[in-house]
């Protein structure tokens, strides 16, 4: 949510970052009717002055005259609280539904096809042989099971199974080694949250909701992604400035409905509804959120520098910045048999817009401020998995295990099942 002293203060730039991520937002009746909520803000406290007056003025048995004055400032100020808090609550309402504006440096368009790619990695992998795409090598190799899975579940569901499964949990302890040594503090968070904690969080506006399974009899919803958990551990929290930067690695289950992506990616394991994810959150002071985005990010590029897999980094814009985020990277991976990179990370950073929110805060000396968010992808299960087995692959059908996680798994190839 935001400071209503910016929007104030700056309306037409507020309606301009709202219309380019495609939000509507009129600003004019939202300023009318913040006036009005400020002079009943007046009107409600001289009210209350006027009663406490009469109540001090009361020495002994309250006389006829103070008894009639007191039941009349009390019924005006009963009727004037009813009508403050219901334009309160008009105003809030209006206020949760306009976006996080982008930073300034965050280039201005439509959709994703306007992204930039403002840095490559490595090159892209070249075979001597025809490669297979990742679901072949699974299934040959007796790690990966989608078909039992559809049996199961339905479509979009996999299992990892042996090697498959020994290389998502080497991935999960590389990452925590990695950012523990950073500091990071790990958590394990729990995969379902309340529904205003999520309407808080500002996932479920401009159509997010619709990709977020929800148990409507329980009032709950599944997490999509690791950090809607995260984030709301310091809800109503007021941390020290000194304790700041605070950092936490997660790991859990995620869920999504994939909602709008009907015909995309159906095939193998790279768009599901069901995945492991290993997600970074930082809460940092005001100001510092752009020199914690940059680290994020530079953490990112190392998960796949170590790897050994090609890779890019996208500026997202401002059309396909999503509700909350002010700026976001995605670092898409290399595919072979694509011949394109595809996304495995992002990073956001949502500056103090959840901790408005959800009243996250920071004491700095005799001030309390709203601290600032990020948030980072180290593994998105899937989607790293399947880059190793098309870029490691070798002509045999085998994978060769990236070296900084073979001493997680003991071995340093996985072989094709024999006959």
């Amino acid at each position: 949510m935001l400071d209503i002293s910016v929007i104030r203060a700056n309306p037409q730039q507020i309606q301009s970052a709202s219309k380019a991520k495609g939000v509507d937002v009129d600003v004019e009746a939202l300023l009318t009717l913040d006036k009005s909520f400020q002079q009943l803000q007046k009107e409600v406290q001289t009210l209350r002055e006027e009663r406490n007056a009469v109540v001090k003025g009361i020495t002994g048995k309250p006389t006829p005259e103070q008894v009639e004055k007191g039941k009349k400032v009390k019924e005006q100020l009963d009727a004037k609280e009813a009508e403050f808090s219901d334009v309160e609550a008009k105003l809030k309402a209006i206020l949760m539904t306009i976006p996080n504006p982008s930073k300034p440096d965050v280039k201005v368009g439509k959709d994703d096809s306007e992204n930039e790619v403002i840095k490559t990695v490595g090159d892209p992998t070249k075979f001597t042989f025809k490669p297979k795409d990742h679901l072949e090598l699974g299934e040959s190799l007796g790690i990966l099971d989608v078909k039992q899975a559809a049996s199961v579940s339905g479509a979009r569901f996999n299992y990892l199974l042996g090697d498959g499964a020994l290389l998502e949990a080497a991935l999960r302890q590389f990452a925590f080694d990695l950012l523990l040594k950073e500091g990071f503090i790990p958590v394990t968070p729990p995969v379902l949250i309340k529904k205003e904690v999520m309407e808080g969080l500002g996932y479920t506006a401009m159509g997010e909701a619709d990709n977020i399974f929800e148990l409507d009899k329980d009032g709950l919803y599944l997490v999509g992604t690791s950090e809607q958990s995260v984030v709301p551990l310091h809800m109503n929290d007021v941390l020290k400035k000194e304790d700041l930067p605070r950092r936490y690695v997660s790991y859990s289950v995620c869920f999504r409905r994939e909602a709008g992506s009907y015909g995309k990616d159906t095939r193998g394991i790279f768009r599901v509804h069901q995945f492991n994810k290993v997600e970074m959150v930082s809460f940092v002071a005001e100001g510092d959120d752009d020199r914690e985005h940059e680290y994020l990010l530079s953490l990112e590029e190392q998960f796949f520098q170590l790897l050994k897999i090609p890779y890019q980094v996208l500026a997202i814009c401002t059309g396909d910045l999503g509700f909350n985020a002010a700026r976001k990277y995605d670092i898409e991976a290399w595919f072979p048999t694509q011949e394109k990179y595809r996304e495995v990370t992002s990073t956001s950073t949502v500056t103090d817009f959840q901790s408005r929110r959800l009243n996250m805060r920071y004491q700095d000396g005799s001030e309390r401020k709203y601290l600032s968010v990020l948030n980072g992808t180290a593994f998105s299960m899937n989607r790293p998995i399947a880059a190793i087995l098309e870029n490691y692959q070798q002509e045999d059908g085998s994978i060769v295990i990236p070296e900084v996680l073979r001493k997680y798994i003991g071995k340093d190839k996985i072989t094709p099942k024999k006959a």
